[in-house]
């Protein structure tokens, strides 16, 4: 078989944002579904807590590329949500009252409480993307993976989507983030992991994003500039 990505080990301890970035077909995808036990791994191991991670699926949450959702399927907001107490409850059980709150809090975290009742269908892409947000947060994980959260989504969401995401950092979550917004990284980022079908670079953002590292990642030259107290990347 071939191997989509190789030759990748790396660490995220508690508390932190690592930002994944690579180019398109780079392995980012297929990284975040490996780790979830969703793509075969023909050597090594995913270890969440110095355990198989893989036998602890309650505690890992996983936003896809909003792409990947059946937007037509007739559930309401609350519904999709409810579904991230799944893990926790199982598919048979009946939600408790402790899980009608835990989805209530995780709208109310989002801002769409009062769109408990709509149906997903009648949502715009940046609402969508911050129901996926609280389906996760109701399942109360320990490890975060988002795929593109912020891609296609409005100013106003991207804030809002990384507030929520800062607030559980600094609650000790741990939060992986695929994503093609360099500057993002560099902006709101503890650690950057660069992706080629390989391990390319991983560690603090600022240690990671220098030209030579973002070359050999994306093929091509990319500058990082310093304006004023900022660093940005820019194309050649």
């Amino acid at each position: 078989p071939v191997r989509a990505i190789e030759g990748i080990t790396f660490a995220v301890p508690p508390g932190h944002m690592v930002g994944v970035v690579g180019p398109n077909g780079a392995g980012k995808s297929t990284l975040f579904k490996a780790i979830l036990g969703l793509a075969p791994i023909f050597r090594g191991r995913v270890l969440l807590h110095d355990a198989e991670a893989h036998g602890q699926r309650a505690m890992m949450g996983y936003v896809p590329q909003i792409d990947a959702i059946q937007r037509d399927f007739p559930v309401s907001v609350s519904d999709v949500v409810m579904m991230g107490r799944y893990p926790r409850i199982g598919w048979v059980r009946r939600p408790r009252a402790e899980d009608r709150t835990a989805v209530r809090q995780a709208l109310e975290r989002v801002g769409l409480l009062p769109h408990a009742h709509v149906q997903v269908g009648e949502l715009s892409g940046g609402q969508l993307q911050r129901v996926l947000l609280a389906r996760v947060l109701a399942q109360d994980p320990h490890l975060l993976l988002l795929d593109e959260p912020v891609s296609g989504v409005d100013t106003t969401t991207q804030h809002a989507i990384f507030a929520v995401l800062e607030e559980l950092r600094d609650e000790g979550k741990t939060v992986v983030v695929a994503t093609h917004d360099l500057n993002c990284v560099i902006e709101r980022f503890d650690q950057c992991l660069c992706l080629n079908r390989r391990l390319v670079a991983y560690g603090p953002t600022a240690e990671v994003f220098r030209e030579d590292v973002l070359e050999t990642t994306y093929g091509s030259h990319l500058m990082v500039v310093q304006v004023g107290d900022r660093r940005i990347v820019v194309a050649d």
